[in-house]
């Protein structure tokens, strides 16, 4: 008992002689202000060792390696010059003196599939050294700490080291001898199987920095094994916001507001971003109301089509907080909202100024007073709808066309307040007209007439005009050059001559539709042997055509694409069958051949028969 406890204090004495010299060290200046190695090649004496010395010293360096407890115990574990040689003249002696409860299997400190990590960066205790410290790494489980957890033996005397971070063994780099101690040094490491993964500043005390330390280009688990820096590059929020946005522009409104939005904070700002605030539809939506409108002129001022057609809670109230909050409105549309009244269009003439397209058809409430408004402050307005706007009369219709003479597209339905008048004045002021469309308003070939002053009229729309001669239809046609669709449906005084003509004279035209027309197979048959450029004939319920007007159409014509025979009795379905088969360029439509291609389609998209249900 008594030479334990002389023992016991003779090692005392010599950890006290070992903390005053260390202290007597601190005083000097490091000039080098590198490593700890150099510092201790640079300021210690080596000498030469005996073998009773090395075996004594390695003893005594086992034992303080065995003593480490502690992180920071082991960034503390840093070797004199002397102890240096012992280590790497002498390592083979060093390993044998080890105890061995430090040479376990190589398993208990380091898995096989992580190799060791290898620090050459150690940083001075001395004065001025101010070298940064490498990150924190992951710490690789241990063979042994898996044990413990699977309740293995925890008597093992080295279960309280194995899951402990031990620092790297110093090595030399000041000679060049350097590389060969070094090398064994490293295959001592790995025959002892120490596991290394962060070092701290042996200066610290183990406490970490309050600010993030830039990683150490010698760890090799600084970039891939950080705990901050660990990143799933699967996900969908990598990707560039350019690309994010790309992929919600093809989400509806409905579908980015009430869906994307609410993922997370990210694409919620993503799906406010001001491209897909710019054309809002938001038609068919029983949910729109004032508030969401205003809501929206709040959020963006740079709204430039708005769409609120068939949204019935809609009021005036909220089209005007838009419109006075988005001057650089262009294109407004809104069908069939019947509960809005001057007051809306009055207001977005007056706030938006470069407003170019106004649909406003089925408004019962709109007048006059709205369109002599547009007129005024509207210049730019370029395509005006109306249909069924029936308090609409030749008043408003004259100011629109005088104050907007660049408009290009003019469409009227069913408007009987609207006679040869308007007609007249959009075709003195507005040069420009390419589509007209008077649909069932209250004109005649009077009015009619006045449209061959336009040059660049493209498509004409004179459907169920009351008083239309063949004669003023002809004319049209020798005098627009331009002019590519014609429809002429519901009119019975159109006939085979004016057909004939039509097809003659008209060298641009494609589309030529006469639909209830009081027309024969000779207009047909003109069809097919006068025209080179029509593409789509539509004769539907013209009880007149036989089987031979459209076969010889078929056969003559080398331009046509569409043949329309719905409810033309006198045309048998064997015809049209065969019809089919020889010119399969043609798409002839009757109510068999449309059901067989409905049918088709239904059998494409996964229709079957077997599995449908009768209602």
């Amino acid at each position: 008992m008594g030479h334990l406890l002389s023992k016991n204090g003779n090692r005392g004495n010599r950890l006290k002689k070992r903390k005053r010299k260390l202290l007597k060290r601190k005083k000097r200046n490091c000039f080098l202000q590198g490593p700890c190695m150099l510092c201790f090649i640079v300021h210690g004496n080596s000498g030469s060792l005996d073998d009773d010395q090395l075996e004594n010293s390695a003893s005594k360096l086992a034992e303080r390696y065995a003593a480490l407890s502690s992180p920071e115990d082991c960034a503390k574990f840093l070797l004199s010059p002397r102890e240096l040689a012992i280590w790497e003249g002498q390592g083979k002696g060093l390993l044998s003196a080890v105890p061995a409860k430090l040479i376990g299997p190589q398993a208990l400190f380091r898995t096989a599939a992580t190799p060791a990590c290898e620090y050459s960066e150690m940083v001075c205790k001395r004065k001025c050294a101010e070298m940064q410290r490498c990150g924190p790494c992951k710490q690789p489980r241990c063979a042994l700490q898996e044990v413990m957890e699977n309740g293995g033996g925890a008597g093992d005397a080295s279960a309280s080291h194995c899951h402990l971070p031990l620092c790297p063994l110093p090595s030399s780099s000041s000679s060049s001898s350097s590389s060969s101690s070094s090398s064994s040094l490293s295959e001592g490491v790995s025959g002892v199987g120490l596991q290394t993964d962060s070092i701290e500043s042996p200066g610290s005390t183990g406490s970490t920095s309050a600010t993030p330390q830039s990683p150490s280009p010698t760890c090799p688990h600084a970039l891939a094994d950080t705990p901050g820096d660990t990143t799933d590059n699967s996900s969908i929020n990598h990707l560039p916001s350019s690309i994010l946005l790309k992929v919600f522009s093809h989400l509806s409104v409905k579908e980015r507001c009430l869906c994307a939005s609410l993922v997370c904070k990210y694409w919620r700002d993503l799906c406010l971003d001001f491209q897909f605030w710019k054309q809002i539809d938001l038609s068919g939506l029983q949910q729109v109301t004032d508030d969401l409108l205003v809501k929206i002129s709040s959020w963006r001022q740079n709204v430039t089509e708005i769409n609120i057609s068939d949204c019935r809670n809609v009021q005036d109230l909220g089209v005007c907080s838009l419109a006075s909050h988005c001057p650089g409105l262009l294109k407004y549309t809104a069908y069939r909202c019947k509960q809005l009244s001057d007051l809306s269009l009055i207001t977005i003439a007056t706030h938006c100024p470069l407003l170019q397209k106004a649909h406003v058809g089925n408004q019962d409430k709109l007048t006059d007073e709205a369109l002599k408004k547009l007129g005024e402050c509207c210049p730019e307005l370029r395509d005006v709808h109306f249909g069924q706007c029936y308090n609409i009369s030749d008043a408003g219709m004259v100011a629109l066309a005088q104050g907007c003479p660049k408009l290009q597209r003019i469409y009227m339905q069913e408007n009987k307040l609207v006679t040869d008048k308007s007609v007249r004045a959009f075709a003195e002021h507005c040069s420009e007209l390419q589509f007209v469309g008077f649909m069932g308003c209250s004109v005649t070939s009077l009015g009619v007439i006045h449209l061959t002053r336009l040059k660049n009229l493209s498509s004409l729309d004179l459907r169920h005009i009351s008083e239309l001669n063949n004669e003023t239809v002809m004319e049209v046609v020798r005098q627009c050059r331009s002019l590519s669709s014609l429809n002429l449906c519901l009119n019975w005084s159109i006939n085979d001559r004016c057909v004939e003509i039509i097809a003659k004279e008209g060298r641009s035209l494609k589309e030529l539709y006469l639909v209830s027309c009081k027309i024969t197979d000779y207009a047909l048959i003109a069809i097919g042997q006068y025209s080179t450029t029509i593409e789509t004939v539509d004769a539907g319920w013209c009880m007149e055509i036989t089987d031979q007007g459209a076969t010889q159409i078929a056969k003559s014509s080398k331009s046509l694409r569409y043949l329309g025979l719905m409810r033309c009795d006198k045309v048998n379905e064997e015809t049209v069958e065969r019809l089919v088969q020889q010119y399969p360029h043609i798409v002839f439509s009757t109510v068999m051949q449309d059901c067989k291609r409905t049918l088709e389609r239904a059998y494409q998209m996964g229709w079957n028969p077997n599995n449908s249900t009768a209602s």
